[in-house]
């Protein structure tokens, strides 16, 4: 991956996703496509929401313009196949309501064609499970990282930060590993779905213009889990573990929580530990700025895992429990 290469992957999606935010803006205002507050948002006023489109009409023809460019793109076709459809049933869903089996079914279509993109011989675990308990976990994994990354898009900023962040650190991981290692592609598409959702932030940050539905949250996640599990197939597993643990943590806790306590967990809530910081008042802009904080260390000891291993796994689970500790304690009133 050539340093022209990745700033202009970098550049071009920042500034096409950017002026494509802007006009899409402009559509739902003209639609009034409102995201209503109730007692289960975060926000207090109507706000427009479908700015993924924005996102995701940016990273569609740059994985397919990098992809051509890297001779990779008859392997990733059926992820771009898998990203549209999500894009198609999400909208569907941001418009009218969908039942939850429609979309859940969508998404194990996807996953089940996307694992036939993934690196190599498609196994994710190295050996360690048989090829068809190997393809079943990764299924279920990636199945929940799209869910889980749409439970995360809750309040402003975080979800296209924790894009950026995945995107970066994932081009970051591939520069540092070389070729040899890691398919330059994912470098690339890692760049692509930062500069989308750079461009992006600029109009959903708080106080945020507009939000980005289904339309943007399920197909990222879709696209970012086929990058985190190729990374993995491709042995680098404390990186791909490390790069997004904060959201894995937090929805994941937040999920097995409910269960516990016998509730609905597929019904909207605010319990996640990011709901619960503004709640307990914090603005939306300085939750995502811890989080984007502890990113910036997971990403920094991702880097460092590809030559230290697994030993920096420990200190990351650490100081994502110190965020969450964080996040869970009342913010300090000034005086």
């Amino acid at each position: 991956m050539s340093p022209i290469a990745a700033f202009a992957v970098l550049g071009l999606s920042w500034l096409l996703s950017w002026a494509l935010t802007g006009r899409v803006l402009a559509y739902l205002r003209r639609k009034a496509i409102l995201d209503h507050p109730n007692d289960r948002s975060s926000h207090s006023i109507p706000t427009p929401r479908g700015g993924g489109w924005g996102v995701m009409l940016t990273l569609l023809p740059a994985w397919v313009a990098v992809g051509a460019a890297t001779g990779d793109l008859r392997r990733a076709l059926p992820v771009l196949a898998g990203i549209a459809a999500l894009m198609a049933v999400s909208w569907m869903d941001d418009r009218r309501g969908l039942g939850s089996a429609p979309r859940f079914l969508i998404q194990i279509a996807a996953v089940a064609g996307g694992l036939a993109a993934l690196p190599g011989d498609g196994l994710v675990f190295q050996g360690l499970l048989p090829a068809w308990a190997d393809r079943l976990v990764a299924a279920v994994g990636w199945l929940w990282f799209v869910n889980l990354f749409n439970f995360m898009d809750g309040i402003d900023g975080l979800a296209g930060g924790e894009t950026a962040t995945i995107g970066g650190g994932l081009a970051l991981v591939a520069a540092l590993t070389g070729p040899a290692a890691l398919n330059p592609a994912l470098g690339l598409y890692g760049l692509a779905a930062a500069g989308a959702a750079l461009g992006f932030l600029m109009w959903n940050w708080h106080p945020a213009k507009l939000f980005m539905g289904d339309v943007g949250s399920v197909p990222l996640g879709f696209a970012l889990g086929w990058l985190l599990l190729g990374t993995a197939a491709a042995g680098f597993w404390p990186a791909a573990l490390l790069i997004p643990a904060y959201f894995l943590t937090d929805a994941t806790l937040t999920l097995l929580r409910r269960l516990a306590e016998g509730k609905k967990v597929w019904q909207a809530h605010r319990e996640h530990f990011y709901q619960k910081a503004t709640q307990r008042g914090r603005s939306h802009a300085q939750v995502v700025r811890l989080v984007l904080a502890l990113n910036g260390v997971l990403v920094a000891l991702a880097a460092a895992s590809l030559s230290l291993g697994w030993v920096v796994v420990l200190p990351g689970a650490v100081a994502v429990i110190l965020l969450l500790a964080t996040l869970a304690r009342p913010a300090r009133v000034a005086a």
